[in-house]
């Protein structure tokens, strides 16, 4: 019996192998779309691209195993069918719940790990790619070069005589107008550098002069060291914990339906594996009917429903789906192949 395990595994896999890489392949260069859209904000070199494609991998990967699990499942086990394999099991003692037993397994297996790609690897990536693309803008934003005008730091208009490349500055003259035009603010330093304390960023002024200039009067202040800090909307996100990323979806309504969304389609191998297991297994003399329609019809009546529900009921939906999904896939197999074979 372990032969024979072993013999529908290498089917099986052989056919879930070529499918994965097919679909991977698809859903990556849709994924490596959206990046490229990121390229008109930022500007990324070829290790960043590959680095922010990894940061989408958990994503891609809870999108196309699912799915390739059930197609595989059932096109390998229809392929046995088709050669009369699998009645030739059955003559020889190899019962329909062997089969069943073997691939609920592996579904079980399947859907655990897609679980912890959800509760743990989703997060952490999402947080690392919202990190990086929030880091990329505020260090184009703050892209100072020298000679030029119109160059902003904050809500100060800036202008610099020299830089090099480790963001060093000397001559650098800032002005700042209220919004009233009452109130003008002039700062000369002879040096300056930008610093990034942990996501923080803050200009470092050397020896200058600050100015402000009213209708009455001008006051003036000599400093060694100024130091003006980045607007609030420039702060780098932050990288929390995975307990603290899912516990925000006890508050938030978008939170909730990520996680049930995601839920729903990692239960999605164990809820439907016996119905592959009953649109694959056929006698094929009498059924010779293609199974693409019924596979494309249990993807439909799982995910559909299942996806308008969790927004409105978030977990309570998607574990209803599941266990209604599980009940009918159970009372299909009952009768397609219990009764039957």
């Amino acid at each position: 019996m372990v032969r024979v395990n072993h013999y529908l595994l290498r089917h099986f896999s052989a056919l879930f192998a070529s499918l994965f890489f097919t679909l991977f392949f698809i859903t990556s260069v849709v994924f490596f779309i959206k990046i490229a859209s990121i390229t008109s904000v930022i500007k990324i070199n070829f290790y960043e691209l590959i680095l922010l494609y990894v940061f989408l991998l958990p994503n891609i990967l809870i999108y196309t195993l699912p799915i390739t699990f059930f197609i595989a499942l059932c096109l390998s086990l229809f392929n046995l069918s088709k050669e009369n394999e699998t009645i030739v099991l059955f003559t020889l003692g190899y019962k329909p719940q062997k089969i069943s037993k073997l691939f609920v397994s592996v579904a079980s297996i399947l859907s655990l790990l897609l679980i912890i790609d959800i509760l743990v690897l989703i997060p952490t990536a999402k947080q690392l790619n919202a990190n990086f693309i929030d880091h990329k803008r505020v260090e184009a934003k703050f892209n100072i070069k020298a000679t030029e005008f119109g160059q902003k730091f904050s809500d100060w208009l800036v202008y610099i005589d020299k830089s090099d490349e480790k963001d060093n500055y000397n001559g650098v003259v800032m002005y700042q107008s209220s919004p009233d035009k009452n109130t003008q603010k002039f700062i000369t330093s002879k040096s300056a550098q930008i610093q990034n304390n942990k996501g923080n960023l803050r200009l470092n002024l050397n020896n200058g002069k600050a100015f402000e200039i009213t209708k009455q009067d001008i006051n003036q202040i000599n400093f060694q060291k100024m130091y003006i800090r980045s607007d609030l909307n420039d702060q780098i996100s932050k990288v929390v914990d995975i307990v603290s990323y899912w516990k925000e979806a006890l508050k938030s309504k978008k939170r909730a339906y990520d996680l049930a969304f995601f839920l729903i389609i990692a239960l999605f191998p164990i809820a439907t594996v016996l119905f592959a297991i009953s649109i694959g297994v056929v006698t094929y003399r009498y059924e010779r009917r293609g199974i693409y329609l019924p596979m494309t019809l249990v993807i439909a009546f799982y995910l559909v429903p299942g996806i308008l529900l969790v927004q409105y009921f978030h977990l309570l939906a998607a574990l209803f789906v599941f266990l209604i999904s599980l009940i009918l896939s159970y009372g299909y197999y009952r009768k397609k192949i219990l009764l039957r074979y």
